[in-house]
């Protein structure tokens, strides 16, 4: 089972640690193998662990009562899946699911609150992420209430590529449908929104 070492940490967030800190929080962690279309958390589940990825990317996908999912946000190496639990819910609110394969560090929900509990500069980075996906969920609403469908894919597609850790994606038009909230045509390839 590999262990972290700080120099070959690719999660930004990890990365940022002080060397005491990460020292602390490393024996915790546990390096997975994240597979596409893995679900990590389900919407109204307990979160039971949290995923720092260091490849690959996550989508927090909103449930829509229809049974449609609508992506509201992307997490890759600068993120974490599962920011709920920063903010000490114990459920998710959406549902986190890999986009591409990668590998990310675990942690359970417990150690994570014992990590951020111990560690304040680490909680004060979760803090600041937290800020920022929030930034990006609120973005994402914007971009799908304002812009037409080829500016949403634009943005979207460069959002996943930055993310991956990938220099090409490998998409399906169900997928970019999915992220992108609209319902494909079954007749034909072109997107409809």
């Amino acid at each position: 089972m590999a262990r972290p070492t700080q120099p070959n940490i690719r999660n930004r967030l990890l990365a940022a640690l002080a060397p005491p800190e990460f020292a602390a929080v490393a024996p915790m962690l546990t390096q997975v193998t994240l597979q596409l279309g893995q679900p990590l958390h389900r919407a109204g589940d307990n979160i039971e662990d949290v995923f720092f990825p260091e490849t690959g990317f996550i989508s927090a996908l909103a449930v829509l009562s229809d049974g449609y999912h609508l992506e509201i946000g992307l997490i890759g190496a600068e993120g974490v899946a599962g920011v709920s639990v920063v903010l000490g819910s114990d459920t998710s609110y959406s549902e986190a699911m890999c986009q591409t394969g990668g590998v990310a560090w675990q942690i359970t929900t417990a150690n994570f609150r014992k990590a951020a509990a111990e560690q304040p500069h680490f909680r004060e980075l979760l803090l600041k992420y937290v800020e920022v996906f929030h930034i990006q969920v609120a973005q994402t609403a914007a971009c799908n209430a304002h812009h037409e469908l080829g500016q949403r894919l634009a943005r979207w597609l460069l959002g996943a590529h930055d993310r991956s850790g990938v220099v090409e994606l490998s998409l399906t038009q169900d997928l970019i449908a999915i992220m992108l909230g609209v319902r494909r045509d079954r007749k034909s390839t072109r997107l409809n929104s």
